[in-house]
């Protein structure tokens, strides 16, 4: 599994709309992505006062690369609201004329689950063959649909995923105990770690995780 920072944006037009309610922009210190002292004061008061409150963060937006196994993206499914990806297809790019499947288009942490991935990979590359050589467009979309069917929540997807910091905190939250670990905590959250101002934001009150998970990007 692997996440990579595309793009961050908006964080001086999210500190300068933070201050719309009361009308302060006098005081805002914030200046070409460097945030001032009294704006982070304030961003962080109203991190305290809940989800209702710092809306700011909605407005600073983040782009990135993630290749994850089918069963993290089912969980990562539950995050629709201020998100969106666009995604590679198994549909369109399963089979590959130049290229057959193999183990590293997996998510493969131990010998055993390489035993069966491998022993599903022979299945699989039976199938891309006779794929290939069908002659009709309906035998081929057969093969295609059982291929789809049989691959393994393992397969590793690519998808492009706009969110913003609101919900890569709810994300440390929530999944910071979570089962899948590896997949959250030493995959995903690390390199959330890397965003500008992730500690005095998103990892905000949370700072010992912070460190730790920073500690292992060393």
């Amino acid at each position: 599994m692997k996440v990579e920072i595309l793009k961050v944006s908006g964080i001086n037009e999210a500190l300068f709309g933070m201050r719309n309610p009361l009308n302060s922009w006098g005081l805002s210190d914030t200046k070409d992505d460097i945030i001032g002292k009294k704006d982070l004061n304030l961003a962080q008061r109203l991190i305290d006062g809940g989800t209702e409150h710092c809306k700011f963060m909605r407005q600073i937006q983040v782009w990135l690369n993630i290749t994850a196994p089918r069963y993290w993206w089912s969980e990562f499914d539950t995050y629709k609201v201020g998100t969106s990806a666009s995604s590679t297809s198994t549909m369109h790019k399963l089979f590959d004329k130049k290229t057959e499947i193999k183990v590293d288009m997996f998510e493969v942490h131990s010998d055993f689950e390489k035993k069966i991935i491998n022993e599903l990979i022979k299945d699989l590359n039976i199938l891309r063959d006779n794929y290939f050589k069908a002659a009709i467009q309906q035998e081929k979309d057969s093969i295609l649909v059982t291929a789809k069917r049989i691959l393994s929540e393992s397969y590793l997807n690519l998808r492009t995923v706009n969110l913003n910091y609101v919900v890569l905190r709810n994300i440390v939250i929530q999944r910071k105990n979570h089962r899948l670990k590896y997949e959250w905590q030493e995959c995903f959250c690390k390199e959330i770690t890397k965003l500008p101002y992730a500690k005095q934001l998103i990892f905000y009150g949370m700072e010992e995780d912070y460190e730790r998970l920073k500690g292992e990007n060393n």
